[in-house]
């Protein structure tokens, strides 16, 4: 076997469940997060230098699937500015989802930084220090995002300030 397949069937193995779980976050969607997972799971392993060290592994596919949303994203955005609408696409309320759903549609409506510097901090619990060296940017900026995030989502799952403290 391989170094890379080793090192490929470890991470699965040890990190597999967090990895999926992290890209659920930050999709929102089960298939598309496992689109993620593959993708970047390609990008990490497709290059050729793969060390034995799983935490640092698991670092990098985590960072690619990062890249990967960010840009996805963006390039979604782009593509909704420029196509023609032809027929509005139908919103379904349902009563009966839980709150997880709640969350999770709320989340979707956050910027894509936004939803990153939510996930990395309250799921990764990252410091703002951290989310910035990770995002590359400054801590102002990670607290900008954070800040507009909370405050979007407060609105959308209709929290005051007060019942969250």
């Amino acid at each position: 076997m391989a170094d890379w397949e080793r090192a490929f069937r470890e991470l699965l193995a040890a990190r597999g469940p967090a990895l999926r779980g992290y890209a659920y976050l930050l999709t929102g969607d089960p298939t598309t997060a496992g689109d993620l997972i593959q993708e970047a799971l390609t990008r990490v392993f497709g290059r050729g230098r793969i060390n034995d060290d799983v935490n640092q592994l698991e670092a990098y596919v985590r960072r690619a699937m990062l890249n990967q949303y960010i840009d996805g994203r963006r390039r979604l955005k782009r593509w909704n500015a420029t196509r023609h609408l032809l027929v509005d696409v139908p919103h379904y309320d349902d009563d009966r989802l839980a709150v997880a759903d709640e969350v999770r549609r709320a989340l979707a409506n956050l910027s894509p930084k936004q939803r990153v510097c939510v996930v990395l901090r309250y799921y990764e619990d990252l410091t703002v220090a951290e989310i910035a060296d990770e995002l590359g940017c400054t801590d102002g900026t990670v607290k900008r995002h954070l800040s507009n995030a909370r405050a979007k989502l407060a609105v959308q799952l209709g929290v005051t300030e007060e019942s969250t403290q």
